[in-house]
């Protein structure tokens, strides 16, 4: 654990010293989030994403961010069919996560970036059939870390306020499960595959250079 925080700031190392002034922030969201490798497809497990971030401006396009949040990850689907094996599955992965992005602004309005994220399981449940899977251990047949690549885009909505959409995907499996039917057996590896729509706020954001324009105007 305390080599991936070290490793972090070595990345952002060079951004401080040449870093113009850091700004903070707060984000709080919804992901909707898969398990590839689960037999269960699509985005249909909601859970919340809420996290607080510092930003390093370095240049006038370019910035680096470090992030805390809480995520909520898994995968679902509903029952198909009305007897015991029902078929529905239910997973809750509950993750504290710390991404770290590079991005670039243009116009002060549009903001893409991309990076990673170390996350450690704090909590899980699981479901299959409808019953809930007891497993001798804390964290059952899950990873206890993932690591996972970011891509990133914000469109501002006000000064300070952006809409914010995040895909991430994980770096590594986070389980390997093996699977029994009549047809036979197989066994597939487990990957994270989210998608995240949050509201971000930005503090001491400095306006758009069209709002910039329309104040300057009014002045003359």
């Amino acid at each position: 654990m305390r080599s991936h925080f070290l490793f972090i700031l070595i990345l952002l190392l060079p951004c401080v010293v040449i870093g113009q002034k850091i700004k903070g922030g707060l984000a709080l969201g919804l992901n909707a989030t898969q398990v590839d490798g689960d037999e269960v497809y699509g985005f249909h497990k909601l859970g919340l994403n809420a996290g607080a971030f510092a930003i390093v401006p370095f240049g006038k396009h370019f910035s680096a961010s470090l992030e805390t949040s809480y995520s909520q990850k898994g995968s679902y689907q509903r029952p198909v069919y009305l007897d015991s094996i029902n078929g529905e599955y239910k997973l809750i992965l509950n993750y504290v996560e710390v991404p770290v992005l590079f991005q670039y602004a243009d116009k002060d309005i549009v903001k893409v970036g991309a990076g990673f994220s170390w996350a450690r399981l704090v909590d899980f449940k699981e479901w299959q059939n409808s019953t809930r899977m007891n497993w001798s251990t804390p964290y059952g047949p899950y990873k206890t870390s993932d690591t996972d690549v970011l891509i990133d885009l914000q469109l501002k909505i006000i000064t300070g306020f952006y809409f914010n959409l995040r895909y991430s995907y994980s770096m590594g499996k986070i389980r390997t499960r093996t699977f029994h039917n009549i047809t036979g057996t197989w066994t597939r590896k487990q990957f994270n595959n989210d998608l995240a729509f949050r509201i971000v706020y930005v503090f001491k954001d400095t306006p758009s250079a069209r709002v910039k324009n329309k104040n300057t105007d009014k002045i003359k």
